[in-house]
């Protein structure tokens, strides 16, 4: 069942398995403000057995671009689509987020983000990457990091 994501009164429903479910909860916060205060939009996710097409195309972009897999388990999932821009966001047990942008337009940005909870350890499938730090007043400090998407997806 989808769940919108409040961003005045964080929750951690859907992410109580986590190890810092608060940071993530205040992570997945950030993001709907982010959404809500750019485009508009309301920002929902669902569980990842239920968006499992959503966490395969994540997979898979990891995997083909960069041989990327992620180990820890997927707990919730989104896709939708701002302006001219498709977007996609995986939320882990261990902690991180990964999104998916991918502007439809031939010209478009295309990227995949990668941002870790205050509190967790870089993923040791993720350790090639540096990580530059952002406050956040919802989710203390996020780390973030990314790469351009080469191929068509």
């Amino acid at each position: 069942m989808p769940y919108t994501v409040d961003f005045v009164t964080v929750s951690t429903d859907g992410l109580e398995s986590s190890p810092v479910a608060a940071a993530l909860a205040g992570l997945r916060a950030n993001e709907a403000r982010y959404f809500k205060n750019k485009y508009d939009h309301v920002f929902t996710v669902e569980p990842a057995d239920d968006a499992a097409a959503t966490v395969d195309w994540v997979h898979r972009i990891l995997s083909e671009e960069r041989g990327i897999v992620i180990a820890s388990r997927s707990l919730e999932a989104t896709a939708f689509q701002v302006e001219n821009i498709r977007m996609a966001y995986v939320f882990y047990e261990d902690g991180l987020s990964i999104n998916v942008m991918y502007g439809l337009d031939e010209s478009g940005k295309r990227a995949v983000g990668f941002k870790l909870s205050d509190g967790m350890e870089v993923p040791s499938e993720l350790s090639s990457f540096k990580f530059a730090r952002q406050k956040s007043k919802l989710a203390g400090t996020i780390r973030g990091s990314y790469f351009v998407i080469k191929n068509e997806y």
